[in-house]
């Protein structure tokens, strides 16, 4: 067999184990390397030359600002602002839900903002007396819209804007806006005209929990114990930008069992406060107290303290200090070098100040320098799936091009539409898309695809840019099942969706896209 062949065959593998999907999407990935190799069709740089590829450096980037804006607490103040700012309206609550949910996905992609946003929508819902599973599909639709407001907001774009410009053609930072408002628009009106109509109503097995009123209950449950009140007077005074509270239990076994302690006094550590502690609900006797299984601490701290020292083994907490910091103190420490580094990296990369992997490691670096994150925590906040999947598929779609498969796939699909020209091109590669999506990560449809859609536009010598923006649409347009992405999946199990629930939605989801991707883009880019 000759090398398209090969390469040929390596498609149809990977498409078949991703359909299958019973292996890790990076295993699969890292195979098709592997097998670009193995079949000679590649050497060792150009199999894994996908590693080294400034997509990916960009990507990697995205996922370090996107966490960082979470753990600064920038997304809890935006929510907070949200439900504050909509109060009891339900059309403008869900409106701006919406909104945000799509404005935070152009910043910090769509799994991102699903993730921030899930339980606000489930808060949400439970003020205006709905269920979630009538908010969270609409509000992961909305992200997926938002995605295409900027550059940003997903690998998808980052792609098709960096094949864009090595074929001489080229899309601005805010060029996507074009595409992304109508969407935008077209995505809250389908969800306040039919999401009550066409959502199922179903009661999922377990709530998110909302910790908004968080500080107060402690407040409350310890109030008889004079720490709490005689060091904070104002119940959210509990949680700071610097420090906070912990409830933690001595569980069976711990070697705190046996250990005298006392409220006030300071763990060995020296890093800790013991604020109170109870026994079988009601506060321990006054004085010195020796610990058994089952007793309850509250213990106050900076964050970074509380992180460190509530070993697992010596007691179980009740709420992590990590998710009470996200969710209690709005706009924390480092929130504003965050947005300083991140209005940086917008306008260097919208001015072409310098190219877009610069700028985002550039920003991911400064975060790290400046506090706002730990090395640790930047690692761990990279979706290194994503990255894999990238690196790993970006020599496939090379090899595609280079031995001519491209070529031969866009020929059936010319094949099929004829002279029907550019629109129905656009159409052809919106269902190609769409039938992908069903289930291949959409960066794994926009990668495969990537090379079909340019060689059928050098075939019919129609411009690059709205062949290629009509991609990112349609690799976007990722609704049809839970696994099409993460964010699909994220909102499964809190909205006690089906299988079965997304395709219904998902159907005017895709029209909309269509209409998009085939008869606006070619005004804004002509064909």
């Amino acid at each position: 067999m000759d090398d398209a062949q090969l390469t040929g065959l390596i498609l149809a593998a990977a498409v078949a184990l991703f359909v299958w999907n019973r292996l890790p999407v990076a295993v699969v990935a890292i195979g098709v390397c592997l097998a670009l190799y193995a079949a000679g069709v590649a050497d060792v740089d150009a199999a894994f030359a996908g590693f080294g590829d400034p997509t990916v450096v960009f990507i990697a980037s995205l996922f370090v600002i996107s966490e960082a804006l979470d753990a600064t607490g920038v997304t809890a103040w935006a929510s907070d602002r949200l439900v504050r700012g909509a109060g009891d309206r339900t059309g403008v609550l869900v409106s701006a839900l919406l909104v945000l949910a799509a404005a935070l996905s152009a910043v910090i992609t769509p799994n991102g903002a699903v993730a921030a946003l899930l339980p606000v929508t489930v808060l949400v819902a439970l003020k205006l007396g709905r269920r979630p599973s009538k908010l969270l599909m609409p509000m992961a639709f909305s992200a997926h819209a938002g995605s295409l407001l900027l550059l940003t907001g997903s690998p998808v774009n980052v792609i098709v804007a960096e094949e864009a410009d090595r074929l001489g053609g080229g899309f601005g930072f805010f060029e996507f806006a074009a595409v992304g408002v109508p969407l935008t628009i077209g995505a809250v009106a389908i969800a306040v005209l039919l999401a009550p109509r066409i959502l199922p109503d179903r009661r999922p097995r377990e709530m998110s929990v909302d910790l908004s009123g968080h500080a107060r209950t402690l407040a409350r449950q310890y109030a008889p114990e004079a720490a709490v009140p005689a060091r904070h007077e104002v119940p959210e005074r509990l949680f700071t930008r610097e420090a906070g509270v912990a409830e933690v239990v001595v569980p069976p076994r711990s070697p705190l069992v046996g250990e005298t302690m006392f409220a006030g006094m300071v763990t060995p550590s020296g890093d800790l406060v013991v604020l109170a502690i109870q026994r079988g609900g009601s506060a321990a006797p006054p004085g010195d107290v020796v610990l058994r299984a089952g007793d309850v601490l509250l213990l106050e701290g900076t964050w970074e303290a509380l992180g460190e020292h509530l070993d697992p083994s010596e007691v179980l907490v009740v709420h992590e200090p990590e998710d009470l910091r996200r969710q209690l103190v709005p706009l924390g420490a480092g929130a504003r070098r965050t947005l300083v580094v991140l209005t940086a990296m917008v306008v260097a990369i919208a001015l072409g100040l310098v190219p877009a992997a610069v700028a985002g490691a550039g920003a991911a670096t400064a975060i790290v320098l400046l506090g706002a994150l730990g090395t640790e925590q930047a690692f761990r906040a990279v979706s290194w799936t994503t990255v894999v999947l990238v690196a790993g598929l970006l020599p496939l779609s090379t090899a595609l091009q280079e031995t001519g498969v491209a070529d031969d796939l866009a020929s059936v699909l010319l094949d099929v539409i004829g002279d029907g020209g550019g629109h129905l091109l656009l159409a052809g590669i919106f269902v190609l898309a769409a039938a992908f999506s069903v289930a291949i990560a959409n960066t794994a449809t926009a990668l495969i695809l990537l090379p079909v859609a340019v060689s059928a536009a050098a075939t019919l010598g129609v411009a690059i840019e709205p062949v290629l923006m009509s991609l990112a649409i349609a690799s976007s347009a990722s609704f049809l099942t839970p696994i099409s992405t993460p964010g699909n999946l994220m909102i499964m199990d809190p909205a006690g969706y089906r299988f079965s629930d997304y395709w219904p939605y998902a159907l005017p989801m895709l029209a909309l896209f269509f209409v998009v991707a085939v008869f606006l883009v070619p005004v804004i880019w002509p064909l």
